[in-house]
Parts: structure tokens; C-alpha cells; sequence
């Protein structure tokens, strides 16, 4: 404590002495020195309120998952009919929950497929370009295969993740995403 006691005050940053300096300063002095000095007292409440932040935040993520797991799996559920999506044509829906948008491709009389909307590089959302047999990525010139749904160019090294369907009769069914590293 003694050395905290031999320590003088600052000089004004003017460099006039404390007789010379303008009033407010007189009403509001800052002692450099001591303004820097930080107990540990404050030191030991900052540790405790950062430390107090960040098991707030761990506690908000596992709520998030927890909710998000009790979901349960994507129900099955009707997207489209055979005659709604022409040969050769598209179809977008969302699935499994609001705002996923999917396409529904239909590259021949019985064969449907349907992918993911966004571009696994940085989440675009890709075009169907069926005449080049591509889905599209415009962001960054990424191109996926229209029937496996691999990366072809660009970017983007995973596959869209693909929605597996069902049908029945006349009737497009989605029942599950598939997510592929290969």
C-alpha cells in the first residue's frame, strides 16, 4: 500500500498548472494514475458477470436443442401430384418445415427427384437448369448434377442434401432429408 501512497498525480494534459486550468476541469479532476488501476475487486466482478454471460448462453443453446429434437422426425407429407410437375419440369415446396425450400424434379415419365434448395457452399438458392441437366448455383458459379444432385463445379464440395419421396398412385409424398457427404 505504500507504494500506491508515494505515487504523485498526473499533470494536466495542457501541461499549465492545476492554479491555470479552465473550471470544469478543477470541478471533474482525473488522476491518470489511478483512473488505469483496477482492483480486485472489479476485476473479480467482471470475471464473475463475463463467466455469468457465457453460462447463459450454453443454457440458451441447449434449450434450442432440446426444443429442436422434440420435433421429431419430418412427418410425410403430400408435395405435389404426377401432373402437376410436367417432364422436364420443377416444382419448388418447403420441407420438412416452412421456409426449407425444396425442388421437385421430373426428369422422365416415372422418375422424380427432389433436392434441397440451398447451396451447400453458402446456403444460395440454387436454379434448375434442366436443359444443361444442372441445378444452378448464381452466387458463385456452382452446378450440381440434376440426378444425383452432386457438385459438378464451382464451390461447393458436398451434395445438396435430398429429400427421399414416395408415391403413391398419382400422389408425391416427402418423407425424409437425407444429408450426403459424398
Amino acid at each position: 500500500m505504500k507504494g500506491r501512497q508515494d505515487e504523485q498525480l498526473s499533470l494536466p494534459p495542457d501541461g499549465r498548472s492545476l492554479a491555470e486550468q479552465p473550471k470544469w476541469r478543477q470541478d471533474f479532476p482525473i488522476d491518470w494514475p489511478e483512473d488505469h488501476y483496477v482492483s480486485r475487486r472489479d476485476f473479480t466482478k467482471f470475471m464473475v458477470l463475463t463467466s455469468f454471460a457465457f453460462v447463459i448462453g450454453q443454457v440458451w443453446i441447449a434449450l434450442q436443442n432440446y426444443f429442436r429434437t422434440r420435433r421429431g422426425d419430418p412427418a410425410i407429407r403430400q408435395i405435389a401430384t404426377a401432373d402437376q410437375v410436367p417432364i422436364g419440369g420443377a416444382l419448388t415446396f418447403e420441407y420438412p418445415y416452412p421456409h426449407d425450400t425444396c425442388l421437385l424434379l421430373r426428369l422422365n415419365e416415372q422418375e422424380f427427384v427432389a433436392y434441397s434448395q440451398k447451396c451447400t457452399h453458402l446456403s444460395c438458392a440454387v436454379v434448375p437448369q434442366l436443359e444443361s441437366n444442372r441445378l444452378y448455383c448464381p452466387c458463385h458459379e456452382g452446378a450440381f448434377d440434376l440426378a444425383s444432385g452432386a457438385p459438378t463445379a464451382g464451390p461447393p464440395q458436398r451434395p445438396l442434401p435430398r429429400i427421399k419421396l414416395e408415391i403413391y398412385g398419382d400422389a408425391i409424398y416427402a418423407s425424409d432429408v437425407e444429408l450426403r457427404t459424398t
